[in-house]
């Protein structure tokens, strides 16, 4: 029987892979059960910062509130409690040195696959288990992180353009583990299984933009479908049904300075 050459490195990497994504998983699920029982003023004790691996970061940002009970939101956001400002900071306080940030813009680009060739780089050729890729995603690339509800309720699929007719980026290839071997094209880590879904479990972050939300709710106001909503209301609608683990800021172009100021490399 051939000796498979990947298999210690892929032990190693699944290995790590494996506590973050138990954690997160775990975590997320008690925190929106929680968030959803109470108002989005309690539970407001500060998370600390200084996360060193992502395991201690998943648990950060799985403690840190979620706002996301919202009758409507105005334009420009200027109180802390509308956007998710404990976990923002949790996320600018990591500390492993290798960490990157993803201007993504264009829901058809190539960015999840780019991810998933960054974090299979650094993780497993280079070794850095505890790597961060960050999408600061923005423009309509943000209707990747909207619940397959809201794509039908809004019938986003209009402002999504001829390649989407649903919100495929948050959906899994159908039977992909993080148990699959390295190799294996169509397998968990290979190019037939890019979105966002799979790169979360892996300990990617996306944090969404209420800007954006808002450019996309007025857009949706004028349509005939939902003008007898507020553009106020529909980003309310929208903001509460982002994806699970999202992080909301008022700005992504604004939060990008930050990430900058704090290590993260651009891409």
């Amino acid at each position: 029987m051939s000796r498979d050459p990947y298999s210690s490195t892929r032990r190693q990497g699944l290995r790590a892979i494996g506590l973050g994504t138990v954690l997160l998983t775990a975590l997320s699920a008690g925190r929106i059960a929680t968030a959803r029982e109470r108002g989005a003023s309690d539970n407001e004790s500060a998370i600390p910062g200084g996360a060193t691996t992502l395991q201690d970061l998943a648990r950060r940002l799985a403690q840190a509130p979620r706002h996301r009970q919202f009758e409507s939101v105005p334009f420009m956001l200027t109180d802390q409690h509308m956007w998710d400002k404990q976990a923002a900071d949790a996320l600018l306080g990591y500390q492993y040195a290798y960490k990157q940030m993803w201007d993504v813009a264009d829901l058809a680009g190539p960015w999840p696959g780019l991810m998933r060739e960054a974090m299979n780089g650094q993780v497993f050729a280079n070794g850095r288990h505890d790597f961060l890729a960050v999408s600061a995603t923005h423009g309509l690339a943000h209707l990747a992180l909207f619940s397959q509800s809201m794509w039908d309720k809004y019938e986003l699929a209009k402002l999504a353009g001829p390649h989407f007719t649903r919100n495929t980026l948050i959906a899994e290839k159908d039977g992909v583990s993080p148990h699959d071997a390295l190799q294996d094209m169509a397998g968990f880590y290979g190019p037939q299984n890019n979105n966002v879904t799979s790169l979360q479990r892996r300990g990617a972050v996306f944090v969404a933009c209420h800007d954006s939300i808002h450019a996309i709710s007025r857009t949706l106001a004028q349509s005939s479908s939902s003008s007898s909503r507020s553009a106020n209301e529909i980003a309310a609608d929208l903001t509460n049904n982002l994806i699970p683990d999202a992080v909301l800021v008022p700005s992504v172009v604004a939060f990008m300075v930050d990430l900058q100021k704090k290590g993260f490399t651009y891409a």
